[in-house]
């Protein structure tokens, strides 16, 4: 699909959610129901110096704009591609002495492509930047603040342009990124790098159970004729067989918080009252609580009480020394946790699920893998009686968790959550993700092994400890803990 593509969806007037997008004929799981390249997209304040302005890639050595020495590309290549984009750009921040905060880079560069492309809006976007909800009447005391500020920092960065702009059409713009803004992951989709604005994309309205997800393509620009090179886009998945005639949803937030939780996140980040069924319902939110039951008696409310409470207070501790590093006290702390819950908290309790989380993450980079894989099942089993089967956020988790099985020699059920694995993310992000390429080369290589191990289990543990032996150790990548959870990126 090209991106641009929207004639297989349509608006329409979705009652109290305002508008929304419905398909105009069938999908299945995995198909892509539109693509849409960014309307305008920043990198974040911090990662200027090491993430690809054109193309919003990660790399180690980057090459920065001679101008305004501020941007920073990849080659000459993402450079002349984001040049349309940048050369406004380029000139302001030479006048004004430096580059602004990501807010008001993004909001200028909108102002900008709105110039650009005049009163005209192409039959692509199926809605213009006025049209967009900006909810400047439900931001509270320090938003509005926020805002007038970085109204006032516009100004000066526009001068002398920003007369022609009124202060109603500058806040408008700054209130629809605060709603609308997408964030905008690196190649591998691990990590936000920047926010994007994405004008189609705004008008897909949330379910906390979704029928589509959203995942960005980099695209690719390593061909050595420009006519092949694929540029930057988002792409709308179906997650579940999708009708002719229903409204495309999307999960605005992570679905592991109870429906309380996730409503009062949504009310305050996106401005409305979340009216899905499994919130209504409250459906998951048993699991989410779940004690354990010995001859179908709980554990007193009391002890529940207690042991809640020591998981907060866990959690707490275990920020702080994460923050400093010090990950032989977060081990400590997560296995004196696990020990409390282990008689009263059930495998689908959240705070069980979140310290189990941690814990597997930091043994494995510390390459205590046996204990990790241990503590990683536990994690993928509970998540996988709570997540939607094909939920991005469970295709990670198997997949590290397969990893983390693979490192410890436990080669078959590390290969069947790699497949496990696999298979949802191929739905999630298309075959030709670098995720999904990630993953069908892991598969490869557990499935050679698994047969070799099946064979002859002592001589496969042999060879895979000489072959260990004649390779430099892999250390695990730092725990990073802040996968992309969230679809829209909201200011801190």
């Amino acid at each position: 699909m090209t991106a641009g593509d929207m004639d297989k969806v349509e608006v329409f007037d979705a009652g109290s959610k305002g508008r929304g997008l419905k398909t105009k004929q069938e999908f299945w799981s995995g198909d892509v129901i539109f693509a849409e390249p960014a309307y305008a997209a920043v990198v974040f304040d911090n990662l200027t110096y090491h993430v690809c302005h054109g193309c919003f890639k990660k790399q180690a050595k980057l090459q920065r704009c001679m101008q305004c020495k501020f941007a920073h590309y990849c080659d000459r290549t993402c450079q002349k591609a984001a040049w349309t984009e940048h050369k406004s750009e380029c000139s302001a921040i030479r006048n004004y002495g430096k580059a602004p905060n990501e807010s008001i880079r993004l909001a200028s560069r909108i102002l900008w492509r709105m110039r650009r492309d005049g009163a005209l809006v192409p039959e692509d976007r199926l809605v213009s930047i006025e049209d967009l909800q900006d909810h400047l009447d439900d931001l509270n005391e320090d938003e509005r603040k926020q805002l007038n500020l970085d109204v006032e920092v516009f100004q000066r960065y526009w001068q002398p342009k920003a007369q022609e702009l009124s202060t109603e059409t500058m806040s408008h713009i700054f209130g629809v990124i605060n709603c609308n803004g997408f964030t905008i992951s690196d190649q591998r989709g691990l990590q936000a790098v920047g926010v994007g604005l994405f004008t189609n994309l705004c008008l897909v309205n949330h379910d906390c159970w979704p029928n589509c997800t959203v995942i960005l393509n980099n695209g690719n620009r390593d061909a050595v004729k420009s006519m092949f090179h694929t540029q930057m886009r988002i792409e709308l998945r179906a997650v579940a067989p999708i009708k002719v005639g229903e409204e495309l949803m999307v999960s605005y937030v992570d679905f592991l918080s109870l429906s309380a939780e996730r409503r009062k996140s949504l009310k305050e980040q996106y401005y409305f009252d979340c009216s899905c069924e499994h919130c209504q319902k409250g459906m998951k939110d048993d699991l989410m609580q779940a004690v354990k039951e010995e001859d179908g008696k709980k554990p007193p409310e009391e002890t529940v009480t207690g042991v809640i409470e020591f998981s907060k207070t866990t959690l707490e501790k275990v920020e702080k020394e994460r923050q400093e590093g010090v990950w032989a006290n977060v081990v400590k702390l997560c296995r004196a946790c696990l020990k409390k819950q282990e008689p009263v908290l059930a495998d689908t309790n959240l705070y069980k699920l979140k310290i189990l989380s941690l814990v597997s993450e930091v043994l494995s980079y510390l390459q205590q893998f046996e204990e990790a894989a241990d503590y990683a099942k536990q994690m993928v089993e509970g998540y996988q009686k709570l997540y939607h089967h094909n939920n991005a956020q469970l295709g990670m988790a198997l997949m590290r968790a397969g990893v983390t099985h693979w490192h410890a020699g436990r080669i078959e059920p590390g290969h069947a959550m790699i497949c496990q694995a696999y298979g949802i993310i191929l739905v999630t992000h298309g075959p030709t993700h670098p995720i999904s390429k990630d993953l069908e080369a892991m598969r490869c290589q557990t499935e050679m092994e698994l047969r070799m191990f099946k064979e002859n289990e002592f001589i496969y543990y042999q060879m895979r400890e000489a072959a260990l032996k004649n390779q430099k150790m892999q250390v695990m990548g730092e725990p990073a803990g802040n996968y992309i959870k969230e679809l829209f990126h909201r200011r801190k």
